[in-house]
């Protein structure tokens, strides 16, 4: 009974139906009908015009956004657990040639204009020290936190202020959507965020995520980086039907959900333990050793997230069953 991480989840049928669909001959590359009906998609999503380029990787598409937000010879402040900072190999450093990553704090991986007006006001204004151009947040968070969004309201003011590009890590964007019951536009554009990284293959898709760019001046040079760095992928369509598939009928809000419902029933399970409050589909507990042990012979497989501590994830797929069992097992301990 997997609960260790929502990469693991099956693909919804209706995505593998529409690479079916798509399985056809079209235009190569990004070309091609499906693609070209991205922008439109995600702009009836947003309330607004946007670019919507697909990419095969959340780290890639993370990575991209912030090679064409930040130089090479700047920074990009992001929370000190963030995943580009410690899951993602240095890849936003290699794929903008040299940008540095200035790590802040915060409360459970979220961070505040206060934690940011702190790190950048101990760095220098000279030349002897990393200038910051950007700040990449994480919506939901590494501990499972939704930003509101008055809270990205607040961090997109100080990064106008500062003069600063935002972006918004959304490997589980549909998850913090759900939670905090805004609409996508509130969430992003309109406090402030200019490039997305748009999650799906954690909520249902197979090989593709989507990075939307609010400002779409973005646009070229992000395909230019995208064609560099080996991500555009000759038979895109396929790419572009999962997420059109995902996007249609509002499915990946639906899983979503699914798997947010999961993880409360977890949470309630777990009362007491709890690290902090259940956001999204990540539920994060204090246990010890004996406790960790006992789950595991019961058959349950989650991440050890630290010393006394561990990390369930409920997939969009997750059969009703094990959440169950898992709930019982966790009020039993």
């Amino acid at each position: 009974m997997r609960f260790f991480s929502d990469n693991a989840a099956s693909v919804h049928p209706s995505v593998l139906d529409a690479m079916a669909q798509a399985n056809h001959v079209d235009t190569a590359y990004d070309g091609d009908a499906l693609s070209g009906a991205l922008d439109a998609a995600f702009s009836e999503v947003f309330e607004t015009e946007v670019t919507a380029l697909w990419i095969a990787t959340g780290t890639a598409a993370n990575a991209l956004a912030l090679a064409t937000l930040c130089p090479p010879y700047r920074g990009i402040v992001c929370h000190r657990d963030a995943h580009i900072q410690n899951d993602e190999a240095g890849a936003p450093e290699f794929y903008s040639g040299g940008a540095k990553l200035l790590g802040a704090e915060g409360e459970a991986a979220k961070l505040t204009p206060a934690t940011i007006t702190g790190l950048l006001d101990g760095i220098a204004n000279d030349v002897h020290r990393t200038q910051a151009a950007a700040i990449s947040i994480t919506n939901a968070t590494e501990y499972g936190q939704s930003y509101a969004p008055s809270e990205v309201t607040a961090i997109g003011a100080l990064a106008k202020e500062r003069g600063l590009r935002l972006h918004m890590d959304g490997a589980r964007f549909a998850n913090a959507v759900v939670h905090t019951g805004a609409t996508p536009a509130d969430l992003t554009w309109r406090s402030g965020v200019e490039a997305l990284s748009f999650g799906f293959i954690k909520n249902g898709g197979l090989s593709a995520e989507a990075l939307i760019l609010f400002d779409r001046s973005l646009a070229d040079e992000v395909r230019i980086r995208r064609k560099r760095a080996g991500h555009l992928s000759s038979k895109g369509r396929y790419q572009a039907a999962q997420i059109l598939a995902m996007l249609k009928g509002d499915l990946w809000l639906t899983n979503a959900r699914a798997a947010n419902a999961g993880a409360i029933r977890l949470a309630e399970a777990a009362a007491g333990r709890l690290i902090n409050p259940v956001q999204a589909n990540e539920v994060f507990v204090v246990m010890h050793a004996g406790e960790v042990a006992k789950l595991r012979e019961q058959g349950f497989d989650f991440y050890d997230w630290g010393p006394g501590e561990a990390r369930f994830v409920v997939s969009w797929d997750q059969p009703e069953a094990e959440i169950a069992a898992l709930a019982t097992a966790l009020a039993a301990l």
